[in-house]
């Protein structure tokens, strides 16, 4: 038995997962970073589960939200600026998402 691998495939289906991935991971890092600048530091109460090796209390979790609040209020961004920001940061998902179909595009039609 005689197996033949198409590397040229192989090749490309690398390319562009490489790409893919760059693409939704860099999109979202932008829009995540965007978004901070905005002042709108996401703050996500932790889930609790009956076997988590470290549990955050809700003081720890008040204590982040107060420190992001803080945050918020010193930057040095103007209101305007700050709406750009947020206008690009969801952008920016948008297009990561965009990245995300796209590929399952890719997947559907080949």
């Amino acid at each position: 038995m005689n197996v033949q691998i198409d590397w040229i495939a192989f090749v490309q289906v690398f390319a562009a997962a490489l790409a893919g991935s760059l693409l939704v991971v860099g999109f979202y890092a932008i829009g995540l970073r965007l978004l901070v600048r905005a002042g709108r530091a996401p703050v996500v109460a932790p889930a609790e589960f009956t076997d988590a090796i470290t549990v955050v209390t809700e003081k720890e979790t008040q204590k982040a939200m107060k420190a992001a609040v803080k945050a918020a209020r010193k930057s040095p961004l103007t209101d305007g600026q700050k709406n750009l920001a947020l206008v690009l940061a969801y952008g920016s998902f948008g297009l990561s998402g965009l990245a995300v179909l796209g590929g399952l595009a890719l997947i559907v039609i080949k």
